[in-house]
């Protein structure tokens, strides 16, 4: 093994470091421009707030209803995309759902802290003197 093994060597190191280099600046500025547009991908036409792509039709219903309550019958004004949305419909419920098993959770633990309360403010220690 000559000068070969030193050439093999220095390419498998050479091709090592640009996987460990990352993305390149044009990747880097394209995954950058893509994240902004996802980050702005709903935008309120009444107060410009911006929503992310994710967000359901009903998250943006409930910003109409919180921040523009007068236009709860016209919705699609501030998203044109809420045009004929129904916000009793179940896909608008299912969040309602969800967070009803936390409420329970915390009923649970309030009366739990509850018997806490009253027994350490029934022999709790008096004021310092």
């Amino acid at each position: 093994m000559g000068k070969g093994s030193n050439v093999a060597k220095a390419n498998a190191a050479r091709e090592k470091n640009l996987k460990d280099k990352g993305k390149s600046p044009e990747e880097r500025a394209a995954a950058k421009a893509k994240a902004d547009k996802d980050k702005q991908a709903y935008k309120c036409l009444i107060c410009l707030q911006t929503f992310l792509v994710s967000s359901t039709d009903g998250v943006l219903f409930n910003h109409v209803t919180s921040k523009h309550d007068k236009l709860e019958k016209e919705p699609e004004k501030c998203f044109p995309k809420l045009k004929g949305f129904d916000p009793s419909a179940p896909a608008a419920a299912a969040p309602a759902a969800v967070s009803k098993k936390p409420v329970a959770a915390a009923a649970k633990k309030d009366a739990g802290l509850n018997d806490l309360l009253a027994a350490g403010l029934a022999g709790g220690k008096g004021k310092k003197k």
